[in-house]
């Protein structure tokens, strides 16, 4: 029986056990309603099989950025960042959308109540109510110092065995450290992240990091077990502060290197494009002013294309109208052409038929002279 900073844990150890090979550590014991639950201290072996299923976090650009699927089924997501960066929202994202697929999510809250964090996932666009009453959510919020890490671990593992879940969400995995130790805290969250991976269920925690501590490490040092590490953090530029979400690491799969901003709106997190300038990656007022003024370049290109239309459509009009009185012109001279030509072929005919008409006369008069001389005769 041990108490460290006031919190006492019943711990057993296997002396001697004939005839076989045993664990030789001491593992914490707990005496409850249903009889003694033993916790092993982590996992003997490695065993746990690796699914090629893919699902995914609930915000589709970040999915991009993680090969275009997501994550891995069965494997562990680590979310780090400084308060406010966003940390619970990526966490909501992605239980709600387990919730969509018709899977189960159980969500372990040690920082609001259940209805408050429902609240305040409304305001991005969650809505958390329909998933819990249709049975695929259920909430476990409570102080971490409600009791002792054992106790903690123990009453996860019940409730992970009687609810069945697709995905486990424990947010923030850092407020376990002021039940115990840090390393006992460590020591307990890997019990868990083992027991997750051996059940095939897909997890999701935060951590908090406190200002002025590295950004790329964790206070139970649990980021080299991880499969997946998510880091938020606040970008600081021009006067203000933005958020930007990068992939530090993703097993398995190739990823996405960028420092990505992203923003929170009623419609969730929304990942904003890189926006790249001659002073580098821009974020904020800065990005926006360079998108506006890139936007009033590209008006002033298309107005400057459009007056050009404009007076080359201007230009072929007025070359088709000069062509088009050219033609009735033309036109004009053909027909008073062909008027000329019809009058000369007119006279030329009328021609004709005098001269024929005057043959005809004279042959009918030498006849006549003929017919005279013979009668006389």
């Amino acid at each position: 029986h041990r108490v460290n900073e006031q919190v006492s844990t019943r711990r057993m150890r296997i002396v001697k056990y004939r005839g076989t090979t045993h664990g030789t550590n001491e593992y914490p014991f707990l005496i409850d309603e249903t009889g003694i639950s033993v916790l092993p201290v982590t996992a003997l072996s490695l065993t746990h099989e690796a699914s090629d299923e893919r699902v995914g976090t609930g915000v589709p650009r970040l999915d991009a950025m993680l090969g275009g699927k997501g994550v891995y089924r069965g494997t562990t997501v680590l979310v780090t960042g400084t308060a406010g960066t966003g940390k619970t929202s990526l966490a909501a994202h992605f239980a709600d959308a387990a919730c969509r697929r018709g899977e189960r999510c159980l969500y372990f809250a040690f920082e609001e109540s259940s209805s408050q964090l429902s609240r305040n996932m409304r305001s991005i666009g969650i809505d958390f109510a329909p998933h819990v009453q249709a049975g695929l959510l259920e909430f476990h919020a409570s102080r971490p110092t409600l009791y002792g890490l054992e106790m903690h671990l123990v009453s996860m593992h019940k409730r992970i065995a009687e609810f069945r879940p697709s995905v486990v969400v424990v947010d923030p995995i850092t407020n376990l450290a002021t039940a115990g130790t840090t390393g006992d805290a460590a020591r307990m969250v890997l019990r868990l992240l083992d027991y997750l991976k051996a059940t095939g269920i897909t997890a999701f925690f935060t951590s908090l990091t406190s200002a002025g501590q590295e950004l790329e490490g964790t206070d139970l040092g649990v980021s080299s077990i991880v499969d997946t590490w998510l880091l938020l953090r606040d970008l600081e530029t021009n006067g203000e502060r933005t958020r930007g979400m990068y992939v530090l690491k993703s097993r398995g799969m190739s990823h996405s290197n960028q420092i990505r901003e992203f923003v929170l709106t009623d419609r969730g997190i929304e990942l904003l494009d890189v926006y790249v300038g001659p002073e580098g990656v821009l974020t904020g007022s800065a990005r926006v002013a360079r998108e506006a003024q890139a936007r009033a370049r590209g008006v002033a290109r298309s107005e400057e294309v459009a007056r050009r239309q404009r007076e080359h459509e201007a230009k072929r009009q007025e070359a088709e109208a000069k062509i088009s009185m050219i033609r009735a012109e033309l036109e004009r001279e053909e027909e008073a052409l062909a008027r000329t030509l019809a009058q000369e072929q007119a006279l030329d005919v009328a021609a004709d038929e005098g001269a024929r008409a005057l043959a005809r006369s004279r042959h009918a008069d030498n006849g006549a002279t003929a017919g005279s001389s013979g009668g006389g005769a």
